[in-house]
């Protein structure tokens, strides 16, 4: 699970972001899930297993934040 990068603490928060800086996050974080999901444990109940899927749901978060964010912005 190498390269896959962690949001929690010390991200900028997605209020301080125009539409366009908002959608190129949301462009890499889906990308980071995408590659994430190629690297799901074959074992379920495993810690290794524990771990991707507590990192996988914090970047479905995190797209849903980006996601609320941009629909507060609306369409320019």
């Amino acid at each position: 699970m190498a390269d896959i990068i962690t949001f929690r603490g010390g991200r900028e928060a997605p209020e301080g972001l125009d539409r366009r800086a908002l959608l190129a996050w949301l462009d890499r974080v889906r990308d980071q899930i995408d590659r994430l999901d190629g690297q799901e444990p074959e074992h379920m109940g495993t810690e290794e297993h524990e771990r991707w899927g507590e990192l996988h749901e914090e970047l479905e978060d995190l797209v849903d934040e980006l996601q609320d964010r941009l629909d507060e912005l609306g369409q320019d």
